[in-house]
């Protein structure tokens, strides 16, 4: 039934997406490049909103049939009012401290719902953060919601990016709660399908565009599924943060060069790795599967012998994770931009 769902999924999100962009192109909603953008043709955008549309809905459907429970759904939902709020700074535009708010609101109620930061194992002990953990939770969840609108900054990489951290994320949750069924991984295995319908209007060239309203939705479900499963494994805080490597590396670095510098962090820039590499290379494919053959080939591995092994899921991570920030650090993340760039 999960994989019935999921099929629907996908195939809806991949005919809303062709809607969208037909809307979109008839009502002049268009991304215009800039000096700071890394597409060269006026593109649609808000395709995000064929992701949050079919998700919730299959969310309900999953509720209603047993598959997760009332708590996940309740904070899955709560993407819809980040969603709302991405819409409306894709359409008009947002002061950064409205939409932070936002996003801080929308975390503590996922929190609240899930009973705050689950365990985080370290060696044999699950450290446990108490009433602590709604602050850090917080933190953690806006620092990943905002980590994907900042590196969906060219065509097919957020897409491809949220297709294999759920998927990987369910599978692995559903080994880590075996032989109990995990209620993490159905609603994984339908955000991954909607990434993948509208993936095929993203791929590179893109047709559309993700938008606030798409990439800020995704980082926020991924948080969520990531806790969810917590819930039951202490491990698995860690094991999603090396499937999401490759974007916490990058945009880590990137923001932490740019601080050193006194820069302001809410305005427009292209100096993430991602981004130099696609203008060194002169193009968006290139990068994208890099982005996913490190994600397949490096840190799928290191993930699943991580939770296999959870004694050592704070080596593996440290492991998996470490040669990663060197090579953003060589790729150019954070370094800053000239004029000519």
């Amino acid at each position: 039934m999960t994989l019935a769902i999921a099929v629907s999924v996908g195939v809806a999100a991949a005919l809303l997406t062709a809607l969208l962009r037909r809307i979109a192109l008839a009502r002049g909603l268009l991304d215009v490049p800039n000096a700071r953008s890394s597409h060269s043709v006026p593109t649609p955008k808000g395709g995000g909103a064929a992701i949050v549309l079919p998700v919730s809905v299959a969310c309900i459907s999953l509720w209603i049939r047993g598959a997760i429970d009332g708590e996940l759904l309740a904070a899955l939902l709560g993407g819809l009012v980040v969603a709302v709020v991405g819409f409306v700074d894709d359409r008009y535009g947002l002061k950064t401290w409205p939409r932070l708010a936002v996003h801080v609101l929308a975390a503590l109620w996922a929190l609240t719902w899930l009973g705050g930061l689950p365990a985080m194992l370290v060696g044999n002990q699950a450290l446990s953060f108490g009433a602590a953990g709604y602050v850090i939770g917080a933190i953690a969840m806006v620092w990943v919601l905002n980590l994907f609108n900042f590196m969906d900054g060219i065509d097919g990489l957020a897409a491809s990016e949220g297709i294999f951290v759920t998927w990987a994320g369910g599978l692995l949750a559903a080994a880590a709660a075996a032989p109990v069924p995990s209620a993490v991984s159905p609603a994984a295995w339908v955000v991954g399908a909607a990434c993948a319908g509208f993936l095929l209007w993203n791929w590179p060239p893109a047709k559309i565009f993700l938008g606030d309203v798409g990439s800020g939705y995704l980082g926020y479900i991924i948080a969520v599924l990531a806790l969810a499963a917590a819930r039951v494994d202490p491990a698995t805080l860690c094991v999603w943060l090396i499937l999401g490597g490759v974007f916490w590396a990058d945009t880590t670095v990137t923001l932490v060069r740019r601080l050193l510098r006194r820069e302001a962090l809410h305005k427009a820039h292209r100096s993430h790795a991602y981004q130099w590499l696609a203008r060194r290379w002169g193009q968006h494919q290139r990068v994208t599967l890099m982005a996913m053959g490190i994600n397949i080939f490096w840190l799928f591995p290191w993930a699943a012998y991580a939770e296999l092994h959870p004694r050592w899921v704070l080596s593996c991570a440290l492991a998996a994770l470490t040669p990663l920030l060197v090579l953003v650090l060589v790729a150019g993340a954070g370094r800053r931009e000239r004029p000519a760039e």
